[in-house]
């Protein structure tokens, strides 16, 4: 362990009292997807407080603050700002309508105020050659489409979730690199997992399937049953689900959303949303155009019309495996905790079946990650709970700024061997460009 390891590791422990203060506080006051003021506000607060010029009101609610100089490459630390609904939860804010941090967003949060704490150190700011920049983004859990679009009319977004509309508003176009982590989203018994395993991609969809309406009695002959129909294309989607390729990693999700207006007529309106997802951008663009083609064909069948439309959602992930800067950090940190604090390197071919916007960042930027422990039950559901406050809300603040460390010393030799080996998938201009295609 160097000097300046040591120093970090210092910093942080200064501040844990205050750390695991603000991990709880946030933890039971979860707010959703662009709507997080208060987690915002409280955030702003923290980087001020140690010195920082704090950029606000980003993509709504996001903000930012950078330590360091352009000598060399920008490596965000990131950290997402909204919870899950999830109003069984224990700790679920019923002010906010239920909302919890069930997803370890509260973790993410104090990772990245624990990083900038360490780098508020003059010495650990003078040793980097690059910028750490503390980027706080909201609404990384689903928006439902509904109010997408009452925020879209109001002027104060374009795109589903933070990073996408970060993106597409320029506000990540200085950086190079980007750090993130999460509480464990694969299996492991690691209090560290280093490394990334890939995310699906996926889209929204919304069937809007037209009949005619008649007496369900009297003249059902009359009517065209928009009901049938959804019934059909549900049908139909599970009839070709053999016909998707393993590797390819499918998922479909349905839900009509409006079965008919009155038990005693032919239902002329139907609504069915759903959801597609896979692992790669071609296989998920497949099965998109299969989704709609089994509604649109079951429709004709029983002479009624779908209408379907196809909503942004997140790309897939094509993470980079992980990174030597990653592994030397973990070393630091399994030397700073002793030989029983376990560290593993994340398995590349184990498939990761949720998607996350940290995806539309890899489809332009190399994205290292880790995962931790210090949480049980299962992530977005009632029983997730934080049972070790140390290894979720402390060690994560070390585990990023040792490696946002790691990265930019000794004139940022492993930041720029990351950059240099990933080929991103889009340009900036490119992703945007594509991206604007959805609604």
């Amino acid at each position: 362990m160097d000097h300046i390891e040591a120093r970090i590791l210092e910093q942080i422990d200064a501040k844990r009292g205050a750390l695991l203060s603000f991990g709880e506080e946030t933890y039971r006051s979860a707010e959703t997807g662009y709507e997080e003021f208060n987690t915002a506000r409280r955030a702003a607060q923290w980087l001020r407080g140690f010195g920082y010029t704090v950029r606000e009101g980003l993509a709504v609610t996001g903000l930012r603050a950078e330590i360091g100089n352009g000598d060399g490459p920008a490596v965000a630390v990131i950290g997402e700002l909204d919870g899950i609904l999830c109003p069984t939860h224990p700790q679920a804010n019923a002010a906010a309508g239920g909302i919890s941090h069930a997803c370890g967003h509260h973790a993410q949060l104090n990772a990245v105020l624990g990083a900038a704490a360490a780098f508020a150190d003059p010495e650990v700011a003078r040793s980097i050659q690059g910028r750490v920049v503390f980027f706080l983004v909201p609404a990384e859990e689903y928006v439902p489409i509904e109010r997408r679009v009452r925020l879209t009319a109001e002027g104060k977004i374009s795109r589903c979730s933070g990073k996408s509309e970060l993106l597409c508003l320029g506000e990540f176009d200085d950086i190079d690199l980007a750090l993130t982590t999460h509480v464990h989203m694969v299996d492991s018994a690691a209090d560290l997992l280093v490394g990334n395993n890939c995310s699906t991609g996926s889209f929204t969809k919304t069937v809007r399937l037209v009949g005619k309406a008649a007496h369900a009695a009297a003249a059902p002959h009359n009517g065209v049953n928009a009901l049938s129909a959804a019934t059909l294309g549900l049908s139909a989607i599970g009839l070709i689900r053999e016909g998707f390729r393993e590797r390819d990693c499918v998922r479909i999700h349905t839900n009509i959303t409006h079965g008919g207006d009155a038990i005693n007529v032919v239902p002329a309106n139907v609504t069915v949303e759903g959801m597609v997802r896979a692992a790669n951008l071609d296989a998920l663009e497949a099965v998109s155009a299969k989704f709609d083609r089994a509604f649109e064909g079951t429709a004709y069948a029983v002479g009624a019309k779908a209408e379907t439309e196809t909503w942004q959602g997140y790309l897939p992930g094509p993470f980079i495996p992980a990174d030597p800067a990653q592994l030397l950090a973990a070393e630091t940190v399994r030397a700073a905790f002793g030989p029983g604090f376990s560290v593993e390197k994340a398995d590349a071919a184990v498939q990761n079946y949720a998607s996350t916007d940290v995806g539309d960042l890899a489809q332009v930027m190399p994205v290292l990650n880790f995962t931790h422990s210090g949480t049980r039950g299962s992530l977005h559901s009632s029983d997730f709970a934080v049972v070790d406050p140390e290894k979720a809300l402390v060690v994560p603040s070390k585990m990023m700024a040792l490696t946002a460390y790691h990265l930019l010393k000794e004139n940022a030799a492993l930041a720029r061997g990351a950059i240099s080996r990933y080929t991103p998938p889009f340009t900036r201009d490119e992703y945007r460009g594509y991206i604007r295609r959805f609604k």
